[in-house]
Formats: structure tokens, C-alpha cells, sequence
């Protein structure tokens, strides 16, 4: 394929370098909640010492984070350590089709939040938008089972913002770097959540 069609090496390299600079700027932006991702890491801590599971949600993408962030829970992150309850609820194809197609998409994650959620977990959401129907429907899930909900967001929170207990705001209209940016958050607070418990486990069997 000639050089044109892709456009040439400096403007492949342009595209490269502004892309990168723009995450790291929004990062940069993106610190200023620290006290807010650190409140999140409280919740999740609070979650699982209670012996509650960690719930995940999230479409597209933001699916992917989901069920990427349940499996540093129950594997590991940085440290060997015991399993901690963690669950996407992105990943049951049965579940899934069979729930849009007997009932609707909106309730694809709903459904699972009224079978699955006790009081003491918590369900986490990831979406770039806050507009998702089936977001909305399972935080109105989450609120009748008396579980918390904090959420990810992007583009001005959406609709999702004004229902859940706490949400940390990426300021981007990008739907990728919202998504990177999420992930990076959740590592953050994994990484504490698994420092935190692992020194009181260590603490407790001293």
C-alpha cells in the first residue's frame, strides 16, 4: 500500500506523539482526585473485609476493564496473596443473550444484581458515557437490595452520575483515553486495596 494511503512517517509520528502527550496530560488532570480514588479504595477495603464481593459492570470496552479488574482481585495484582471476592458480570454469554432476548438488553446486568447482590457488596461501573440503560437499570438494582455503588465515568458523568454514591469524573470527550484512564485508576486502587489488606492479613496471623 503506497506511503500516501497511510499518510506519511511524520504525520504517523505527529498522530503518535499528540496522542500520547494528550493522555499524559489528562493523567495529570486526572490526579487531582486523588482523595476521591482514595476514597474509593475505603469503600472497596470496608467491601471486603466484611466478606462482600466486589461487583463490575461495564459495556464495550469499559466490559473489558470490568472483567480485567475482577481477575487482579481474585488472582493477584502485585502480591501472592489469598483470593478477595471479585465478579464481573460481563461475562455469562448464556446469561447475557439469553436475558436480552427474554427480557431486554437493559436488564442484562440488573437481573444478575437482583439474583447475586446481598448488602455489604458493592457494584463498581465503568462507562465513558453514564448514559447506558442497563447501567441506570442496575444501580436502580443495587439501590432496592440496599448495595452502594460508585462508578467510572467520562464526558460529564451523564445520567449515571446524579444515582450513585460516589463517581470519579474523567475530563475528556475521548472515548479510549477515558477508558485507559479508568484503567489506570483501578490498578491504583488495586494495588492499595491489596497493600492495605495484605499488611492486616500478615498483621492478624503475626
Amino acid at each position: 500500500m503506497p506511503s500516501s494511503a497511510l499518510g506519511s512517517r511524520a504525520e504517523v509520528v505527529s498522530l503518535i506523539r499528540d496522542g500520547l502527550e494528550e493522555l499524559s496530560r489528562l493523567a495529570s488532570a486526572t490526579a487531582s482526585n486523588a482523595d476521591s480514588i482514595a476514597s474509593f479504595v475505603d469503600r472497596y477495603c470496608d467491601t471486603l473485609r466484611r466478606g462482600g464481593t466486589l461487583f463490575f459492570v461495564g459495556n464495550g470496552g469499559s466490559a473489558a476493564d470490568a472483567q480485567h479488574m475482577a481477575t487482579e482481585y481474585v488472582v493477584r495484582y502485585r502480591s501472592n496473596r489469598r483470593p478477595f471476592a471479585a465478579l464481573a458480570l460481563t461475562t455469562d454469554t448464556s446469561l447475557l443473550t439469553a436475558t436480552g432476548n427474554d427480557l431486554s438488553f437493559d436488564e442484562i446486568f440488573s437481573r444478575q444484581v437482583e439474583a447475586l447482590a446481598r448488602p455489604g457488596d458493592l457494584l463498581i461501573l465503568h462507562s465513558t458515557s453514564g448514559e447506558s440503560g442497563n447501567l441506570v437499570c442496575a444501580v436502580n438494582a443495587a439501590r432496592a437490595k440496599g448495595v452502594p455503588v460508585v462508578a467510572l465515568l467520562g464526558k460529564g458523568g451523564g445520567r449515571v452520575r446524579s444515582l450513585v454514591d460516589e463517581a470519579i469524573v474523567v475530563d475528556s470527550r475521548s472515548t479510549s483515553h477515558i477508558q485507559e484512564i479508568h484503567l489506570a485508576i483501578q490498578h491504583l486502587i488495586c494495588e492499595a486495596v491489596e497493600n492495605q489488606l495484605l499488611a492486616e492479613d500478615r498483621q492478624a496471623g503475626s
